[in-house]
């Protein structure tokens, strides 16, 4: 079916898949030749918002529980070829065999895909249908590690309290980095093992240690990310303490390393008198007014280790400016609200920058985490890079496993197209997949200057906009 002119193709369908795994077939489908534009996606509000923004017409009739295929050929394009690619990219894989040859029964369950014999369970559904599957995990007797967000709160005690009762670990909701045993999951970094266990409050606080560690030579058993509420006073640290008392009780782990975002006050107090009564030393990273940032935290686990902290490297140098508003795009939460502390206490004025956290579940109800997605922080950086009181834009850009295959392919160009200066934190290890110095070459290229911690970015950008060296 091959048109002259380009054509717009609209269709629904009854099946569902995550939205990563929906992000992939519309790229998949966008590489097929003629293929103009592709958007295969869940019809939520924001999708559909996209989709008609692109200029599709979608059936009024769609709702969430509907999948929407729309894609534009142009005139040497052949739908059929392409609905065909769709078609590929959401078939079943075949159901693996048993030793005698027949064909295995896929699951319905958690529990029944234990058979009893897991220890953990990753559990990575929508948010509303996460507080079952990770339930029936804890009923099998197993730690459950939930990478679904959008979990609500009440649910998130519930499962804690009761993986509390039963010696056991929840990590997550929204636990989208953890280390276990030297196997990363979720967006986890390919770090050496070595003597560090880290407990995680954060995704990408600890991505960003786990990346400062290994560049000084050090390596981390474990990390097991505990959901960034954790520290929160509904659910008063639960995980938290739990993950310091299974890494207290490893002879493998020598020195424990604690990363959240600003917690609680009085849980924050609670957690760190517990870790004085452990056996293991433990150095704390909990952000906030007046504590260390997340790389003096690092340095201060290196010390306490032997080991000498190095000079953090810096790739490039910021295209000239003549100093304005501080804008900050990140992809990660934790690097963001560092940013925000380290520019409030070198006297940025509020008023006029901003520290946007594109990962927030505001911006992801519906789309891609922007690690994977980076449509909507890109957008933003077209306007602010537009307007004439910018004076500078920090973003970061974080590797590893399930994380945007290229990333410095989209923020490359984008970043030449900006006249102020563009500082970046590449939060990564030469062992990544994305190949860290490729990616750090080609934003150098782009006239980006690149560092490895955050910290520094920040206190650079914070120069480059004409506030406190």
């Amino acid at each position: 079916m091959i048109s002259s002119d380009p054509t717009d193709h609209v269709e629904l369908r009854a099946a569902y898949a995550d939205s990563v795994a929906l992000l992939q077939v519309s790229r998949d489908v966008q590489a097929v030749p003629g293929v103009v534009t592709a958007q295969v996606a869940m019809a939520t509000p924001l999708n559909l918002e996209v989709i008609t923004g692109l200029g599709f017409d979608v059936p009024g009739s769609a709702s969430p529980h509907d999948m929407v295929v729309a894609i534009r050929t142009g005139p040497d394009g052949d739908l059929d070829t392409a609905l065909a690619a769709v078609d590929r990219a959401l078939a079943p894989q075949p159901a693996p065999s048993d030793t005698a040859g027949a064909p295995a029964v896929a699951p319905r369950t958690t529990g029944s895909a234990l058979g009893g014999g897991e220890a953990a369970v990753l559990v990575s559904v929508p948010g509303p249908s996460a507080f079952v599957e990770a339930m029936d995990a804890l009923d099998a007797g197993c730690d459950v590690m939930v990478f679904s967000d959008h979990v609500p709160l009440a649910q998130e005690v519930t499962l804690k309290q009761v993986a509390h009762e039963r010696d056991l670990l929840v990590m997550g909701p929204d636990c989208g980095t953890a280390v276990v045993g030297g196997l990363g999951l979720g967006f986890a970094n390919v770090t050496r093992p070595g003597p560090v266990g880290l407990v995680a409050a954060s995704g990408t606080g600890c991505q960003q240690l786990l990346a400062l560690l290994d560049h000084a030579g050090v390596g981390v058993t474990h990390a097991l990310g505990v959901g960034g509420r954790d520290l929160s006073d509904d659910v008063g640290g639960l995980a938290t303490m739990q993950a310091l008392r299974r890494l207290d009780a490893d002879d493998s782990v020598e020195l424990v390393l604690l990363v959240s975002k600003p917690p609680a006050p009085e849980v924050a107090t609670r957690v760190e008198a517990y870790t004085g009564g452990l056996a293991t030393p433990v150095e704390t990273a909990l952000l906030g007014p007046g504590r260390p940032d997340l790389t003096a935290a690092a340095e201060a686990t290196l010390r306490a280790l032997g080991v000498t902290p190095p000079t953090w490297p810096v790739a490039g140098t910021a295209r000239p400016g003549s100093g304005g508003r501080l804008h900050g795009l990140f992809a990660g939460g934790t690097l963001c609200e560092e940013a925000r502390l380290i520019a409030a206490g070198a006297g940025v004025p509020s008023e006029g920058s901003s520290f946007t956290d594109f990962g927030d579940d505001d911006y992801t109800a519906g789309r891609a985490h922007p690690m994977i997605d980076p449509t909507l922080r890109l957008e933003e950086l077209g306007r602010l890079a537009a307007d004439p009181t910018t004076g500078v834009v920090l973003l970061d850009v974080v590797l590893g496993h399930g994380a945007d295959a290229d990333p410095a392919a989209t923020l490359a160009p984008a970043l030449a197209e900006v006249d102020v200066p563009s500082v970046v934190t590449v939060v990564g290890t030469v062992l990544d997949p994305q190949d860290r110095d490729r990616q750090v070459a080609a934003l150098v290229d782009a006239g980006a200057e690149v560092h490895l911690s955050n910290a520094t970015a920040t206190r650079r950008a914070v120069e480059l906009a004409g506030g406190a060296r």
